[in-house]
């Protein structure tokens, strides 16, 4: 089984999002049962919180749901329990480095980077714009998928 962590600042927004939005098109492809996919945060703000509202949304618009998830901190055990981590931004790939003390292994990528886009994903906490966030993820995480598929 291949591993996958989505990873964002607090885990309330686009790594829950990130991380049903992949679930969503594993399941579609019949996939679901060859792949763990989780999401995590880099800070302790949101450990608890559930979903953005905003994130809870913009997914029940597209028929998916995020029910009963919760911001998990990511920690540095999670580097030999995962095979890929993604990061939405790149001061989560920086955090990311720094909680598991480096990636001698090559686990760690930016989202967009599989959709040969070098910019972020947009961030709703700061914008409020859900659509583009939306748009960012699913076009990076299509991409994962065929790359995930030719691996």
């Amino acid at each position: 089984m291949y591993r996958i962590m989505f990873v964002c600042h607090g885990n309330i927004c686009r790594s829950p999002m990130a991380e049903f939005v992949m679930k969503d098109i594993l399941a579609k492809a019949g996939k679901e049962s060859e792949y763990l996919v989780r999401s995590s945060a880099t800070s302790y703000e949101e450990i608890g919180s559930p979903v953005h509202h905003g994130t809870r949304r913009k997914l029940a618009e597209h028929g998916i749901s995020c029910e009963g998830k919760r911001a998990v901190k990511l920690v540095k055990e999670d580097y030999d329990k995962y095979d890929l981590f993604v990061g939405m931004d790149s001061y989560n790939i920086v955090n990311m480095l720094k909680i598991f003390g480096g990636d001698n292994q090559k686990k760690i990528h930016l989202m967009l980077e599989f959709a040969g886009i070098d910019r972020d994903v947009a961030d709703p906490w700061y914008t409020g714009d859900f659509n583009a966030t939306y748009d960012d993820i699913k076009k990076g995480c299509d991409e994962l998928f065929k790359y995930l598929k030719n691996k």
